[in-house]
């Protein structure tokens, strides 16, 4: 497992990186256990369980998602992130590169005690909506 520091700003970037390796465990280890994860639509999950699940389930129906961040705004104990998610949606299994999107993102991570509290994120998701529409 990889040493992190204490700081909110630490753990926010190791939480990147986990999304980055599609590591669902990784993830719910640095959740706190009353974790909530916020959507761009302002849907909440709660709990570090539920979420390990909705990853898991979002790397297989997007297993090359990332996220890449651009710009960091460290306080503590929330860290404010800029940049691009990107990823490949996937009816099959495969990476079709016709079913590829990419859309700006903002996150909004409030760290406790080391892990992540909350994980907010601010992103237009027409672009994957219209790659899933299309059926391919």
């Amino acid at each position: 497992m990889e040493s992190i520091g204490n700081s909110a700003e630490s753990v926010a970037q190791a939480f990147v990186r986990a999304i980055n390796r599609q590591d669902a465990d990784r993830l719910a280890a640095l959740m706190s256990r009353t974790h909530r994860f916020i959507d761009s639509l302002g849907r909440v999950i709660e709990g570090r369980e539920k979420m390990r699940e909705g990853w898991a389930a979002y790397f297989r129906m997007v297993p090359d998602y990332s996220v890449a961040i651009e710009e960091i705004y460290p306080g503590e104990p929330v860290v404010v992130m800029l940049g691009m998610a990107t990823g490949t949606y996937s009816r099959d299994g495969k990476l079709h590169p016709e079913n590829r999107w990419q859309t700006q993102v903002a996150i909004r991570a409030l760290v406790e005690d080391g892990l992540i509290a909350e994980w907010r994120v601010y992103a237009d998701n027409e672009p994957i909506r219209t790659v899933m529409a299309s059926g391919k």
